[in-house]
């Protein structure tokens, strides 16, 4: 436990060196009570897509105190519906996410299908808060890069039925189908002038 606090802390070091505001909590619990603190009631809050928030029921607690969520990913949705909450969220008050990975130098790595949830962590909402467990955390580019393609995106290809062959084999392959999740990577250097992106590191494992 006081290696794991420790490197989290490192890593939040490097991320307020690469210029994001960035803190560490001991739980999940403690880092859900100061989202709710910070985030006015009367905000629009955007829901990247992260099985890290779904966990941790975050639409259903900020909807429960009256806030606008626009969560692309309820039940129901056509696909005009969730093309145009897509693009609301690119203007938000505040985006809600997670990231694939972090480095331990302070970087955020991410694979995306669509590319509306690194869109929003780069550029558009007045606030961004990337919400990550200690799971997250990665020695180096490379390793968050391993981490993607033999951890999330298997996962995560699972979790929404997509039939590509991680599913089957455990590790990414470079699939080439209409089906493919992993068509866009980004790597957050450091925080852009123009966003005001926080990320917070959770004591505890948290998605995939």
């Amino acid at each position: 436990m006081m290696h794991t606090e420790k490197l989290a802390l490192q890593t939040v070091a490097a991320l307020q060196k690469n210029r994001f505001t960035a803190a560490y909590f001991p739980t999940a619990a403690a880092a859900i009570d100061q989202l709710l603190s910070v985030i006015p009631p009367a905000a629009t809050v955007g829901i990247g897509g992260s099985w890290t928030l779904i966990q941790l029921e975050l639409v259903e607690k900020l909807e429960a105190r009256g806030n606008t969520v626009l969560c692309h990913h309820k039940p129901g949705l056509s696909p005009e519906q969730i093309l145009d909450i897509r693009r609301r969220q690119l203007t938000c008050d505040v985006f809600l996410t997670s990231t694939n990975a972090v480095t331990q130098d302070g970087r955020l790595v991410n694979t995306d299908a669509t590319g509306n949830r690194v869109a929003a962590m780069i550029f558009g909402p007045k606030k961004v808060i990337v919400l990550a467990g200690i799971n997250k955390i990665a020695a180096s580019l490379e390793e968050a890069r391993e981490r993607i393609r033999a951890t999330a995106a298997p996962a995560n290809n699972k979790r929404l039925n997509r039939p590509n062959p991680c599913v089957e084999t455990g590790y990414c392959v470079d699939c080439q189908g209409p089906t493919r999740l992993c068509n866009v990577d980004t790597v957050i250097h450091k925080c852009p002038p123009a966003s005001a992106i926080h990320v917070w590191l959770a004591g505890e494992e948290l998605g995939y």
